[in-house]
């Protein structure tokens, strides 16, 4: 589906863009509330979510967290330096390039994890039955006249 230049959007459209982001936007409250209730901030709450997602067999870098969170590297080497004292993260040289730091969950990082993912996932089932088809809606009533 192209995208309409804005001016071509219908009244419709606007309302359910209203629809996603405010369902967006309460969804991230309710995690940030979540995150704080288990005595982590938000952003240690993505931390741990983000080395735990990473692919790589040795753990992330601190340049990686940089990347998947969208901060300056500075800004995630204090961020990680706040998630070791609370010992939710450990750091650990790489084997092969000893200038590379490696990060890891402590085992309270991932208790903490594993109990938030567990309420995220709950969370978001409960949501998209109401979010998902009011934001699709137009492609859905398309599929069923035969338009591509």
């Amino acid at each position: 589906m192209d995208a309409a230049p804005a001016d071509e959007l219908s009244d419709a459209e606007y309302g359910q863009l209203l629809a996603f982001r405010t369902a967006l936007r309460r969804f991230l409250r309710w995690s940030e509330e979540q995150a704080t209730g288990l005595g982590i901030t938000p952003a240690q709450h993505q931390l741990l979510l983000a080395i735990r997602g990473h692919n790589g067999p040795l753990g992330p870098s601190i340049g990686d967290m940089a990347d998947v969170l969208l901060l300056r590297h500075h800004s995630a080497v204090g961020l990680v330096d706040r998630a070791v004292v609370a010992k939710l993260v450990e750091r650990r040289s790489d084997p092969e390039d000893q200038r590379l730091v490696r990060l890891r969950l402590t085992p309270l990082g991932a208790r903490r994890l594993r109990q938030l993912a567990g309420l995220h996932l709950a969370e978001l089932r409960r949501m998209m039955p109401a979010v998902g088809p009011a934001l699709f809606a137009d492609e859905a009533d398309n599929r069923h006249k035969g338009e591509p």
